[in-house]
């Protein structure tokens, strides 16, 4: 009987001798996957950090870049401004009888028809037969 306890107990310690075995070698892979898993982390924070810097370069540019337009769309309103009197004195003054009257006289002299030259200017053809005559005295 008493060979018989001995071999159950050998029996059962050799049953916790391999489940100990087993736990230890999961214990093992347990510990090499955390590793790896912390070693993943430090490459994935490295990543994080490098993005946030190319994110923070982007907005300056994105930044410079916008105050550059700013001055560029004033730089051209400015100008819109100037080129707009501009127009306006140049209609000014091609509205005006002396200068419509010098242009039908040049025109006239290039060979231009007086209904032509009515039609260019907006005057009517007597206004310009008119201007023709006392051009020609």
């Amino acid at each position: 009987m008493q060979t018989g306890i001995l071999i159950v107990v050998s029996l059962v310690e050799l049953i916790l001798f391999f489940l100990l075995l087993r736990f230890f070698s999961r214990l093992r892979r347990s510990e090499d996957l955390l590793t790896r898993l912390s070693s993943g982390q430090e490459s994935l924070l490295d990543k994080l950090a490098a993005n946030a810097e190319l994110e923070r370069e982007l907005m300056q540019s994105f930044h410079t870049r916008q105050t550059e337009l700013r001055r560029l769309n004033d730089a051209l309103e400015d100008r819109e401004a100037r080129l707009s009197a501009l127009l306006e004195q140049a209609e000014a003054v091609s509205r005006s009888p002396q200068f419509l009257r010098e242009t039908i006289i040049a025109s006239a002299k290039k060979g231009r028809t007086p209904a032509q030259l009515s039609k260019a200017t907006g005057l009517s053809l007597d206004e310009v037969e008119i201007i023709l005559q006392q051009a020609e005295k």
